[in-house]
């Protein structure tokens, strides 16, 4: 009886250890188990569009950076975290363009991860691009405001500019007041002193930049004088890329480059996908060299080949198909810029005999309209395809139809 018992028992732990084992196993390989889709996290909107393509239903396909987030000031949150710790694959671009994935990954335990950085081998460096997080943090600079102060918003920040733009701001208190007295403060570090700037005594805060990022916030005095409204600091983020232009994705031949580099790294991730992956990138690389043919035969027996951009964000583009990009970087759709900025453009419009001026977002604003009339020009917007926008939605815009429509609107200026 006893030694039935001890075989009994004997039996049941072998058996429970057998069972330990199978889940062990099917637990290891979930990530790619034959019938599962594969977990795809990709950056911001080009990525994930070609990675769509490449993927098909093979894939379930997300994006971090959502509609109407700017891929340069996005911060991941802990769902992003929890996403990419979870995914088989992460796709990017560069971190000249999402400052933000080498912290990011530095946060993940995900050991089978499979990361595509899509700027591989596309004259981008690897290399750190450096903290360019420049946090408001608390408010040191004591006006012997009090606990009843108003708060003001600070409108027309652009994602980055580069060194020489100009900064175009606007303070927006919420309600009508009858104080005008306005001081502007700048900092480059967070543990450094608010200085005011000089010359900037009104609503509107325009500045040339230098070079280096900085902090700016704007306080409304009362007639006593006391602060009777004060924002919260802002990040004035200044990228030059390290004259390196990261927006590869808006050439139509680097684009079929970064359609490989996700293909390969699909394949890897799901080996048994891969005639699906690679049939998908086939498909999509013909389309974006049809795309490149279009742009070749548009714009191969134009005279002028100069167009004015509000961001600078055209450079492989413009190289691929020898054009001359010109920026008048940091002017908003957000805020009117000065007189004396609106005769700068102008200038620059009549040196270069431009008929249109392009927008990246907004460009029917009124704004953009007012840049217009001034400078007897047109406003067409030319998507750099930073961001998911509105128009891009309203219109039903992939990559291919946006890029369709910059060719349509580079027309107008290149003739």
């Amino acid at each position: 009886m006893k030694r039935q018992f001890f075989k009994f028992v004997s039996l049941l732990l072998l058996s429970l250890t057998l069972i330990a084992c199978q889940e062990a196993e099917v637990n290891q390989g979930d990530s790619i188990k034959e019938g599962d889709k594969i977990s795809v996290v990709t950056s911001f909107f080009p990525i994930y569009e070609f990675t769509k393509q490449v993927a098909g239903d093979q894939a379930d396909v997300s994006i971090m950076v959502s509609a109407g987030e700017d891929a340069h000031h996005y911060e991941p949150s802990a769902k992003d975290v929890a996403s990419v710790n979870e995914a088989d694959v992460f796709v990017y671009s560069s971190e000249l363009m999402e400052h933000w994935v080498k912290s990011l990954l530095s946060t993940i335990e995900n050991d089978h991860l499979v990361i595509a950085r899509t700027a591989d081998g596309l004259e981008l460096d690897h290399h750190d691009h450096g903290e360019h997080d420049h946090n408001s943090g608390d408010d040191d600079h004591d006006h012997g405001s009090n606990e009843d102060d108003q708060s003001i918003e600070i409108i027309g920040l652009a994602g980055h500019y580069h060194t020489g733009d100009v900064v175009s701001l606007f303070a927006d208190p919420g309600e009508e007041i009858s104080y005008d007295h306005w001081h502007w403060y700048t900092r480059e570090e967070q543990d450094e002193e608010w200085q005011v700037v000089s010359g900037q005594e009104t609503d509107h805060f325009e500045y040339k930049t230098t070079g280096e990022s900085f902090e700016v916030k704007v306080a409304l005095f009362d007639d006593n004088p006391q602060v009777y409204a004060e924002s919260e600091p802002v990040s004035v983020l200044i990228d030059d890329h390290e004259n390196q232009d990261p927006h590869i994705w808006l050439d139509p031949l680097l684009a079929q480059e970064q359609v490989n580099i996700i293909r390969d790294a699909l394949i890897k991730a799901d080996p048994d996908g891969k005639d699906i992956y690679e049939e998908n990138a086939d498909s999509f690389n013909k389309e974006l060299q049809a795309l490149h043919e279009e742009y070749q035969e548009a714009l191969a027996e134009t005279e002028n080949r100069v167009f004015v951009v509000q961001h600078e964000a055209f450079g492989h583009l413009a190289e691929r198909y020898d054009l001359e990009q010109v920026a008048i970087g940091g002017i908003s759709t957000e805020v009117e810029p000065s007189p004396s900025r609106i005769a700068e453009i102008g200038d620059l419009v009549e040196a270069y005999n431009v008929p249109v001026i392009y927008f990246q977002q907004g460009a029917n604003s009124a704004i953009a309209e007012t840049v217009a009339n001034e400078t007897e020009t047109k406003t067409v917007i030319l998507y750099d395809l930073e961001v998911l926008s509105k128009e891009l939605e309203d219109n039903d815009l992939g990559y291919i139809g946006a890029m369709r429509e910059n060719l349509k609107n580079l027309q107008l200026s290149i003739h």
